[in-house]
């Protein structure tokens, strides 16, 4: 596939060296490791409650993000009245509860601000991806707090979803720059056991068509493989030019999913 020949890329002061495929190797090379797909049902509350509980305000069974990381909450897929009172209490009065993909709806006085259908999708078991072709130019880098400024910048730009101050402390972000301007990204965000999620791919509307996004994904991937973990994602129904990218990259959907947003009364 000619989004996964293997190419030269830089990371910070690092370079990796990758020898080019041939033209009729397959994309997927093998790698060994095994991974739950049962936590994938409750990614924002296994990520809460293990690899992020750093990160976590909790009361009862209600977990959520501390506000300068990300905007998601969950509550246990049995939740009562009681349990989304203490989610209420966490979040505080005429807040916004992104409940992501809850399997659970909350009390009736709760409004529906928002309601967005997408798929869940899987890094097959067993795969390795190379990396693809990009602009001859352009370097991956990984991105700091310094740049911070720019990564808001292109997330209010491409709108690739919820992105705070601090979200790039989930994990490794990744750049590509084109005469010393940011203009594609993407990085880690849930860490369900044995899983890490791809999120915030986005690339400037002058950047596009150059492969920068496929890049950036795979060296993404090779990453959460190498820990022995499986990538994941997830993306809006609507966006089929983002899904079709993944599909071609190797990933398969495993669930539906809606993203539902609540405002608190």
């Amino acid at each position: 596939m000619r989004e996964c020949r293997r190419q030269r890329i830089r990371v910070r002061t690092h370079t990796h060296a990758h020898a080019h495929t041939d033209a009729g190797q397959k994309r997927h090379s093998p790698v060994t490791g095994h991974s739950d797909t049962a936590v994938l049902d409750d990614p924002v509350g296994e990520s809460l409650r293990g690899s992020h509980a750093h990160l976590a305000r909790g009361l009862g069974h209600a977990v959520t993000y501390s506000r300068p990381f990300a905007t998601f909450s969950a509550v246990s897929p049995t939740a009562d009245a009681a349990e989304w009172a203490d989610l209420a209490e966490l979040l505080g009065h005429g807040r916004v509860a992104d409940m992501f993909s809850c399997p659970v709806l909350p009390p009736p006085e709760w409004e529906e601000v928002f309601t967005l259908e997408g798929r869940q999708m899987v890094w097959p078991d067993g795969a390795r991806p190379d990396h693809p072709r990009t602009a001859p130019g352009s370097d991956v880098v990984e991105l700091g707090p310094e740049d911070v400024p720019e990564m808001l910048e292109l997330v209010e730009r491409t709108q690739p979803g919820p992105f705070r101050p601090r979200t790039h402390e989930l994990g490794t972000y990744l750049g590509i720059r084109e005469k010393d301007t940011l203009v594609a990204m993407a990085g880690e965000r849930l860490r369900p056991p044995g899983w890490t999620e791809i999120s915030a791919v986005c690339t400037a509307p002058e950047a596009r068509g150059r492969g920068h996004a496929a890049r950036l994904v795979c060296a993404l991937a090779a990453r959460v493989l190498d820990r022995r973990e499986r990538p994941f994602l997830h993306v809006a129904e609507a966006n089929t030019g983002a899904l079709a990218l993944y599909e071609r990259l190797g990933f398969r959907t495993r669930a539906q999913v809606t993203f539902r947003g609540f405002r608190i009364p």
